[in-house]
């Protein structure tokens, strides 16, 4: 049986009433990136962590297992998005000991890090992700190219003939083009602390605004365009992905942007949108066909390990075929295993504590 993303809270909320932590016992409500937090921790092998709205569900399961058999506390999972999270992790070189990301590490998050002698870091693939458009199973299906998501959510998009940019005037899918659905525009996206905003900008923003329309936006002074309207149409809602599936129960017209592992665990009540004549499944994910899809990760700091030894019974768990392989307990959650040559290969780096350099990263 599948297991619910809201019982994963539920039991860490618990959690953190049993340890005495001073943060909200819903510990997959919405962070400010901007917001520093400080756990005071009961014991020295507990684990703390931070990051990812996506990658919450894949951790939160692990350190459930853990609890349960590792014969260490509990770690404590805070979902802050990957922006947030990665701001905590290179601010000092206490907690949080691992940060969860639906992207890779950026190179100025590293540069931070560095210069906050946070230097011996290994970075952990785990998987891949799909970002999916989705909406209730009632309204009429959704068939989109990437072109007219863009158009849709971008501030300023090129005049009808094109010669110059204005704002939005969009205000209907069929506004966009006659063959979509009458129906208006609403979208409901992460915030710009998460990791899944930063994919679908680069993935959608930026793919056509450095590509296609490339010249128009330079003409406009823009190098690289990531400017999502602000006339209400595009609503940020936070980094709880499941109040997103709740608002997309209630709103027929709504779209909603998030992590392909909540559509899994929702799927009696939302659907996918096909984009670019793919449908968001693991293999469409895993082999690319699907073109909103991206790795996901974990950042561990090696050097807390000696104050923290249950940071390697965590890691080794998580990196186990139990976890993420193919028969694994997170692909029932969402995740899309890795090739088992990349994954072999990965584990083996993980528990060899490989050092994080500048020319792994983009």
């Amino acid at each position: 049986m599948k297991k619910s993303l809201s019982g994963l809270v539920a039991v860490t909320a618990l959690m953190f009433i049993g340890c005495g932590n001073n943060i909200s016992e819903d510990t997959n409500a919405t962070k400010d990136s901007n917001t520093s937090l400080t756990i005071n921790a009961t014991s020295k092998n507990q684990i703390k962590m931070v990051g990812s709205s996506t990658v919450y569900p894949f951790a939160s399961a692990v350190a459930e297992e853990l609890g349960a058999t590792g014969g260490v506390p509990t770690p404590v999972v805070e979902s802050t998005g990957t922006g947030g999270g990665m701001k905590m992790f290179c601010a000092d070189k206490g907690s949080p000991d691992i940060t969860n990301a639906s992207r890779q590490m950026k190179a100025k998050e590293y540069e931070e890090c560095q210069k906050n002698g946070i230097t011996n870091i290994t970075q952990a693939k785990i998987g891949y992700d799909g970002i999916v458009l989705a909406q209730d199973k009632a309204s009429a299906p959704m068939n989109l190219t990437r072109m007219q998501i863009f158009l849709a959510v971008a501030n300023e998009v090129p005049s009808k003939d094109g010669k110059m940019l204005i704002k939005n005037p969009y205000k209907k899918w069929s506004d966009i083009d006659t063959s979509l659905p009458n129906r208006p525009i609403i979208v409901y996206g992460p915030p710009k602390s998460s990791g899944t905003r930063d994919s679908f900008e680069e993935m959608i923003m930026q793919h056509f605004t450095e590509k296609e329309l490339k010249s128009i936006y330079e003409a406009a002074g823009y190098k690289k365009y990531s400017r999502i309207r602000t006339d209400g149409v595009y609503i940020d809602s936070g980094e709880n992905d499941n109040l997103i599936v709740q608002k997309l129960t209630k709103d027929k017209n709504a779209i909603g942007i998030f992590g392909y592992g909540f559509l899994e665990e929702n799927a009696d009540k939302i659907v996918g949108s096909i984009i670019d004549g793919s449908i968001p499944t693991p293999e469409n994910i895993a082999s690319g066909k699907y073109p909103i899809s991206r790795s996901l990760f974990f950042y561990v700091k090696n050097d807390n390990r000696a104050v923290t030894p249950a940071i390697d019974k965590y890691v080794e768990l998580f990196m186990s075929e139990k976890m993420i392989g193919d028969r694994g307990n997170l692909k029932k959650l969402g995740l899309i295993p890795l090739e088992k040559s990349a994954r072999e290969a990965m584990v083996k780096d993980v528990l060899a504590k490989k050092v994080l350099t500048p020319g792994e990263l983009k």
